[in-house]
């Protein structure tokens, strides 16, 4: 479904920050080239850790950059309000934004909650279900939408909802941090939708953890991020691969094995 080996994920900046925010943008523009450059593509969270954030349409804008539609994934969540909502859908559906990964995402203090019954929904808590049935009703075609699945859930419960998810018009699949071959992760091709495998590319194994809300797993232990994406390009040599926490630093011809065509100046 992707034209590219990997889905760099990269932060937009904080709206509450101090200091300069020319600055703070045209760090986000030289990350932003940096992934393009090297021929990959970038999925922009929305508002990750209930922190209020730009939007990827904020950042563009701001920052005059090159759009690429068919290696961008915008994150969007339900902490927003309905006007606010539409207002970022409509916005990206004249962008040419294609694809979304619709995710019920991290609250807080700082957020609104999407009312459920403002688009449709008679439960009680808007869920990404409900988003995603949303989305491709009020603008069918506009989009292709996917999903995030949770391996390490209990099964069938996750696999249940990720069929309420495909039913509700999701696309592609996002996997939490995988380590190593996951039995869990096997299923997803059971169930014929492209499935983007994430890779976790820091070596802080505690945040890891934290993200998937698990105060242990022994597959953890002794972690090495860059041998385990050579796993996990091993184990799903077919997908593309989702990089979280990647060091933009980092010596990326040294530690991705997939081959770019990023060039120094």
């Amino acid at each position: 479904m992707f034209d590219c080996a990997y889905l760099i994920e990269i932060l937009t900046p904080k709206r509450a920050a101090l200091g300069d925010l020319h600055g703070r943008m045209k760090s986000f523009e030289k990350r932003y080239r940096k992934i393009f450059d090297s021929g990959f593509g970038a999925s922009i969270p929305d508002n990750p850790m209930g922190q209020p954030r730009y939007s990827l349409l904020d950042a563009i804008e701001f920052c005059d950059l090159l759009f690429h539609p068919q290696r961008t994934v915008m994150n969007l969540n339900t902490f927003h309000t309905k006007e606010e909502l539409d207002g970022v859908l409509q916005r990206a559906s004249d962008l040419g934004l294609k694809y979304l990964l619709v995710v019920r995402g991290d609250g807080g203090p700082m957020l609104p909650r999407l009312e459920p019954e403002s688009i449709g929904s008679k439960k009680s808590v808007t869920t990404s279900i409900d988003l995603l049935r949303y989305i491709n009703t009020e603008y069918s075609g506009a989009f292709i939408t996917g999903c995030a699945f949770n391996q390490y859930n209990p099964m069938p419960f996750e696999s249940d909802r990720l069929v309420q998810k495909i039913d509700a018009g999701a696309k592609f699949i996002i996997t939490q941090p995988v380590l190593g071959k996951d039995p869990n992760v096997e299923l997803l091709k059971n169930f014929n939708i492209s499935v983007v495998i994430e890779a976790w590319m820091s070596e802080k194994v505690d945040l890891l953890l934290k993200s998937v809300r698990r105060e242990h797993d022994e597959r953890a232990e002794n972690y090495d991020p860059v041998k385990n994406l050579n796993i996990l390009h091993h184990a799903y040599p077919e997908n593309c691969v989702y990089l979280s926490m990647l060091s933009f630093k980092q010596d990326w011809k040294r530690i991705l094995p997939r081959h770019f065509n990023y060039t120094t100046e």
